[in-house]
């Protein structure tokens, strides 16, 4: 049996989670979120103490990460780092850099493309991150690059951590929206860039619910269901 797959990509602060984690529900999909598992490769690069910015010192912990992924009974993903559930411990603000330091290293990017594809195969799925549609599942039934001005992807990146109780500024967050932006197109190992035959949504301006309901439009018309 042949498996649904719908690839959302886009560049930080997007949306790209919350939506893509909505649009699966309603589909009655399950989500990956990807950008969860390079960040528990941050988080133990960080724990480690190994420099982010050395491929080889990254890489030489791989072979020893126990790294697990699992849903709960609302099919909410968490993800575990030696057998500790570090789910909110990898949405601290200092883990994005982390990430996207990673996730330039082309071997962290070779060690985790199986987990992904198999994933896929044995899942109707919505999959978001940076080269879903580019890279990972270059084969998806549906691609959507999803995308927000800058200013408005740093404003609710603020808003979130300030919910979650974290000291943060506008304007650093910003600049740290712009350092990843920069990271994220220029790395050599799988760029951010949209691919030829993804559909462009920019939600700048957007509420959350007019913007999930434009994906589930593009979504549902690719496949043929609306």
């Amino acid at each position: 049996m042949k498996h649904i797959s719908v690839a959302i990509d886009g560049p930080s602060g997007a949306g790209k989670s919350t939506l893509a984690r909505r649009a699966a529900k309603a589909l009655g999909f399950r989500y990956l979120d990807t950008g969860a598992i390079y960040r528990t490769v941050g988080l133990a690069a960080r724990d480690a103490g190994a420099d982010p910015d050395d491929p080889a010192a990254v890489t030489a912990l791989l072979p020893g990460l126990d790294l697990a992924i699992a849903f709960d009974g609302d099919d909410v993903q968490h993800m575990y780092l030696g057998g500790r559930d570090v789910s909110g411990a990898i949405r601290e603000n200092d883990i994005s850099r982390w990430a996207s330091r990673v996730s330039a290293i082309q071997g962290v990017r070779d060690f985790l493309l199986e987990t992904q594809r198999r994933f896929a195969r044995e899942n109707d799925v919505v999959m978001d991150g940076r080269d879903i549609g580019t890279v990972v599942l270059p084969g998806a039934d549906v691609k959507v690059f999803l995308t927000a001005d800058p200013e408005d992807r740093a404003m609710r990146r603020y808003r979130e951590l300030r919910e979650l109780g974290q000291s943060v500024d506008y304007d650093s967050v910003l600049a740290q929206v712009l350092e990843r932006d920069r990271i994220d197109t220029t790395r050599a190992a799988a760029p951010l860039r949209q691919a030829e035959d993804a559909v462009l949504l920019d939600t700048t301006g957007l509420a959350q619910e007019e913007s999930l309901s434009r994906l589930l439009h593009i979504i549902r018309e690719r496949l043929g269901t609306l």
